[in-house]
């Protein structure tokens, strides 16, 4: 399997650290201005201009919300399958929707990660019938919300406990905070939609690790699901199941067995 990743930050790097078997990294999406050090025999593209030409299986997204349009839709014209990481972009429901009608048109499908998040599986099949709730709460330390909205909305650094600066509908907080708040538009997606969901985000200054609490009720019964997960030693804003979420996708495409 062909596989471009769009970015060469932690998420990509992290990637390739752990690429299964099978899949070969045959291009990496790249600002013109950006001086990173590629692996040897990886081609550089400066834009998705040069995308077809590698002829790529899969092309993940991981480079920001401003990369999802337009390398999104080079990779679904280019017969990819496109995974966008930052799905905060996909609070624009018109670019959803042109993404969805090119992967259409293409024959392809837009990938959505499970990121960092357990149980999206089981909500999506929940969404099945109706449901009543969604709620998503994500906790993180005070650090992992530096040089976002939450600096004005409450003391970040001198809190005693836990605050909870933001809840509102998962549009909302993936837009405000779309480095922190990816997640929240995943849940969406695979549950109530975007104004639907409710978002809660906690600073905690006793938390060592990111968390998420999600629960669900509907015509097919309750589910409470919590996960407390390891920041990335390279990027505090982002959790270690996010890049390992990407691997196991990757995995399930070139494996015999998927799970």
């Amino acid at each position: 399997m062909r596989l471009v990743l769009v970015g060469w930050g932690a998420i990509a790097r992290r990637v390739w650290d752990l690429l299964p078997a099978g899949a070969t990294l045959v291009g990496v999406g790249l600002r013109p201005a950006s001086m990173a050090d590629l692996p040897e025999g990886v081609v550089r593209l400066d834009g998705p201009e040069g995308l077809a030409a590698l002829a790529p299986d899969l092309v993940i997204e991981a480079a920001g919300r401003a990369a999802v349009a337009p390398w999104g839709m080079a990779a679904l014209a280019a017969g990819a399958d496109f995974v966008p990481t930052s799905t905060s972009a996909l609070t624009d429901a018109a670019l959803l929707g042109q993404l969805v009608a090119a992967a259409r048109g293409a024959g392809r499908q837009l990938v959505i990660p499970p990121g960092a998040l357990g149980g999206i599986d089981a909500l999506a099949a929940a969404a099945v019938l109706p449901l009543a709730e969604v709620r998503h709460e994500i906790v993180k330390p005070p650090a992992a919300w530096a040089g976002t909205e939450a600096e004005s909305l409450c003391d970040l650094f001198n809190l005693s406990g836990p605050v909870a600066f933001f809840e509102g509908s998962a549009d909302q907080a993936a837009a405000r905070f779309p480095q922190n708040a990816n997640v929240a538009a995943i849940t969406a997606l695979a549950g109530m939609g975007m104004a639907r969901t409710t978002v809660a985000l906690v600073a905690d200054p006793g938390a060592a690790r990111n968390a998420h609490r999600i629960t669900a009720s509907g015509d097919f019964g309750r589910m409470a699901v919590q996960l407390e997960n390891r920041p990335m030693a390279t990027n505090p804003k982002t959790s270690e199941l996010t890049a390992l979420s990407l691997v196991r996708l990757v995995a399930n495409r070139v494996n015999p067995m998927v799970i």
